[in-house]
């Protein structure tokens, strides 16, 4: 009887940790209907493996919701995301595959309505006050004009896919104060664009708290792999162009992917 007693109370256990474990665990990817809206972050821009019938949005297979969709084997996976976009162009050209039964959407817009791109050229062609000069106009359009373009988006989003759980992605910081760069930018330079990048994520953080979206930032995972650091995962001013300033493929599986997963 004492002999029973311990396998039924071990089975007991068992069951109990089975059940708390599945608890634990998110709905299965499998059944999920997925939809990658996005800017160049999201494409994959600087990660290469570009698929053909993307053009210049530049869909790479090493973006993280290609590779995410890879390893979870989703119901369905629409990937709409392009480099350049807007958060008013994602809403006009991304939106289509969206509907009532889409379970899981993740969305990275924002820097390109304060113009980063431009920021970054002025930087490295310009004296460091006519870069710290622009950074400082960028964020006050995060803080003006910014947060109503998201909250634009945000609601469209919602409007057409009612019932999914909607992930809005983060930026890197992009450099490694005191790092290793001897050439390019000042640290001045370095550390307002950090400062952008920063007032950026709180801005889409908030904005996504107000949506009842989740945020995940990437600021964690490229930390220690930032420009100027000894094993950088974004792109400096490089060639081809479009590739600056951008994650490279191992900034997508080792920054952006895990971001993304631990949110699902």
């Amino acid at each position: 009887m004492l002999w029973r007693r311990i396998v039924l109370s071990a089975s007991t256990a068992l069951a109990v940790a089975a059940a708390a474990l599945g608890a634990a665990q998110p709905a299965g990817a499998a059944g999920h209907r997925y939809v990658a809206l996005g800017d160049s972050y999201s494409s994959g821009v600087g990660a290469g493996s570009y698929l053909s019938d993307s053009g210049d949005c530049r869909r790479s297979t090493n973006a993280y919701p290609s590779l995410w969709a890879a390893a979870n084997s989703p119901s369905s996976f629409s990937f709409t995301a392009c480099s350049g976009a807007t958060t008013g162009t994602v809403r006009s050209g991304q939106l289509g595959p969206l509907n009532s039964s889409t379970t899981l959407v993740s969305v990275t817009a924002g820097g390109n309505d304060v113009g980063f791109a431009d920021i970054m050229q002025t930087c490295v062609l310009n004296s460091e006050a006519t870069c710290v000069a622009a950074v400082n106009a960028a964020v006050v359009k995060m803080n003006s004009t910014l947060p109503g373009g998201l909250s634009a988006l945000y609601a469209d989003i919602r409007g057409r896919a009612p019932q999914a759980h909607v992930i809005v992605l983060g930026y890197p910081r992009f450099y490694k104060l005191s790092g290793s760069c001897i050439a390019g930018l000042s640290e001045t330079e370095r550390a307002a664009v950090n400062r952008g990048s920063d007032t950026l994520n709180g801005v889409l953080a908030k904005q996504a708290a107000n949506a009842g979206f989740t945020f995940s930032g990437v600021v964690d995972e490229f930390t220690g792999h930032e420009i100027c650091s000894a094993d950088s995962w974004l792109h400096s001013l490089s060639v081809p162009v479009y590739n600056s300033y951008h994650p490279k493929a191992a900034g997508q599986s080792g920054g952006y992917l895990p971001a993304f997963r631990s949110a699902v």
